[in-house]
């Protein structure tokens, strides 16, 4: 029984062999140079249109403020910084993109892409950080000024 059973896991075995062998030759595959450099400058021409549709939109963001003043500047404000972690984003997203198309090996491309995970990670607490403390600052702003108009009236009706 147990030789028709090694017999039989042989056969799976050697079934399975060029598949095996397939995954192993995987890893170390090489990517041909002229893919790489095809990658490479599209990344580049799309970080390129990204950087121009940035500019345009800070003009726009940048009209806005010009044209009306008071609290649509704050609103402007956020506007922007909205604008500009898009950007970041953009230009991480393609710089990444220029890092992978660099690797040469699936391992190196595993690790680059890692890597990517972890920064965008870092780069997400961050802002989320910054973001809660600038609302926490304008609520608290908010909050002295209604004190002080709520002060103000009631000082006048006494």
């Amino acid at each position: 029984m147990t030789t028709e059973t090694n017999s039989a896991f042989e056969n799976v075995k050697s079934a399975f062999a060029p598949v095996t062998d397939a995954f192993k030759n995987l890893q170390n595959m090489e990517v041909p140079e002229a893919a790489r450099e095809f990658v490479k400058k599209q990344a580049e021409t799309a970080k390129e249109r990204a950087a121009d549709i940035h500019a345009g939109s800070g003009k726009v963001t940048a009209a806005i403020e010009t044209a009306v003043a008071g609290s649509v500047t704050e609103v402007a404000k956020i506007s922007r910084n909205i604008q500009d972690a898009i950007y970041q984003d953009t230009e991480a997203f393609f710089a990444g993109i220029d890092r992978l198309a660099s690797a040469k090996s699936l391992t190196e491309a595993v690790q680059i892409q890692s890597d990517m995970v972890r920064a965008r990670g870092e780069a997400f607490v961050s802002r989320a950080k910054a973001t809660t403390e600038y609302f926490g600052k304008l609520v608290s702003e908010g909050a002295k000024t209604a004190q002080d108009n709520f002060s103000k009236v009631y000082s006048k009706t006494a």
